[in-house]
C-alpha cells in the first residue's frame, strides 16, 4: 500500500471507475449529477493551485467560473459562434481578465487579498446581473447549444456528454498532474510556505503568483464554459459567492495542496448531499456536524491527512516520501 495512493495504479482504477459508472447508474439523473460534478471539480482543481499550492484564497473564483459560462452563452447565442471555439475562448477571456486583476489583487497578501476578491467577485456578479445588453440580465441566456459532433460523434444524449465532461477532466487532470509536480509547481509551494524565503532564494513573486492566478482562472473559464454547454441555460446566480465556498469546502474535505484531494472531494460532496435530500430541509443539521467533524479529525483533508501520517510513519522509518 506504500505510495498507492498516488500511484498510476490508483489512477486507473479512479478512471475504470469512471468509465463504468453509466453502466452502474441506472439512469440519466444520476450521470447528470455525476457529470455536473465533474464540472465543478474542473473549477476545484483551479482554486486549489492557487489557494492550495500557492496559498493565495481568490473569493471571485466563482465569478470567473461564470464569466467563461457566459462567454459561451453570448458568443453562440448571440453571435453564432460554435461552441468548441467558444468553449477556447472562455478560458481566453478569463486568463486575460484574471491578469489585469492579478495586476492589482495580487500586490496584498493574507486576509487583504481575499477581502479584495471577494470584492471582485460581488461586482462581477453586479455586472452579469445588470448589463441586460449583453448578458440578458435576471432572464439568463436560455438556448445554449450543445456540443457539436467532432466527426461521426455526437453529444446529443446525457451519456455522450457524460464521457466528454469525463475526458476534459482527464486531460486538465493530468495538465495539473504534470504542473504540480514540476519546477514551477514546487515554486509556487516554496511561495505558499513563506513569501520572504521564496524571494531570498531568487523566486520573482509577483510573476510566479500570477502565473498561477492565470492558470487558476483558465481552469475556471474551462468548466464554466462546459457547463453552459452541458445545462444550456445560465443566470447571474453562477456568479454567486456561495459556490466559490463549496468549492473550497470540496478541495478542504479531499485536502488542500492535492491534485487527488479536491477531485474526490468535488465528487463526493455532491453525491453526500443527494444521499441526504430524503431528509428535505433537515439535511443541512445532518451535513453540518459531518463537516465539523472532518475538520477536527482530518484537519487536512481525507489525502492531505493520509499523506500527513505516511510522512510522519516515513520519517520516523527514515525513508523518504512523495507528495501528490
Amino acid at each position: 500500500m506504500k505510495g498507492f495512493i498516488d500511484s498510476k495504479w490508483a489512477w486507473g482504477l479512479l478512471l475504470a471507475a469512471s468509465l463504468a459508472f453509466p453502466w452502474l447508474a441506472g439512469n440519466d439523473y444520476h450521470l447528470t449529477v455525476m457529470s455536473t460534478a465533474y464540472i465543478f471539480a474542473i473549477a476545484t482543481l483551479g482554486l486549489n493551485l492557487i489557494t492550495g499550492y500557492t496559498g493565495q484564497l481568490n473569493l471571485a473564483h466563482a465569478g470567473f467560473m461564470a464569466v467563461g459560462a457566459y462567454t459561451v452563452g453570448i458568443l453562440t447565442v448571440d453571435h453564432g459562434w460554435t461552441f468548441w471555439a467558444s468553449l477556447l475562448m472562455s478560458g481566453v477571456i478569463c486568463v486575460v481578465l484574471g491578469y489585469f486583476i492579478g495586476l492589482v489583487s495580487l500586490r496584498l497578501k493574507g486576509h487583504y487579498f481575499s477581502i479584495f476578491t471577494l470584492c471582485v467577485g460581488y461586482i462581477m456578479f453586479l455586472v452579469i446581473e445588470k448589463w441586460d445588453g449583453l448578458t440578458h440580465g435576471t432572464v439568463g441566456i436560455m438556448g445554449i447549444p450543445e456540443p457539436e459532433a467532432i466527426g461521426g460523434l455526437t453529444f446529443d444524449t446525457p451519456l455522450r456528454l457524460y464521457y466528454l465532461v469525463l475526458f476534459i477532466l482527464v486531460v486538465l487532470v493530468w495538465v495539473m498532474r504534470r504542473i504540480v509536480k514540476s519546477l514551477l509547481g514546487r515554486t509556487f509551494i516554496a511561495i505558499r510556505n513563506s513569501d520572504e524565503l521564496a524571494e531570498a532564494l531568487g523566486i520573482n513573486l509577483m510573476r510566479n503568483k500570477m502565473l498561477a492566478f492565470m492558470l487558476s482562472v483558465f481552469y475556471a473559464g474551462i468548466s464554466g464554459g462546459l457547463y453552459a454547454g452541458f445545462v444550456r441555460f445560465i443566470g447571474p446566480d453562477m456568479a454567486g459567492v456561495h459556490h466559490t465556498f463549496d468549492m473550497m469546502i470540496f478541495a478542504m474535505v479531499g485536502g488542500l495542496g492535492t491534485v487527488l484531494g479536491p477531485l474526490l472531494g468535488a465528487i463526493g460532496m455532491p453525491w453526500l448531499t443527494q444521499s441526504l435530500q430524503f431528509l428535505q430541509e433537515y439535511r443541512f443539521i445532518v451535513f453540518g456536524p459531518i463537516l465539523v467533524a472532518l475538520v477536527i479529525f482530518l484537519p487536512y483533508g481525507i489525502v492531505g491527512s493520509f499523506l500527513a501520517w505516511r510522512a510522519r510513519r516515513d520519517a520516523k522509518e527514515g525513508k523518504p516520501h512523495a507528495q501528490d
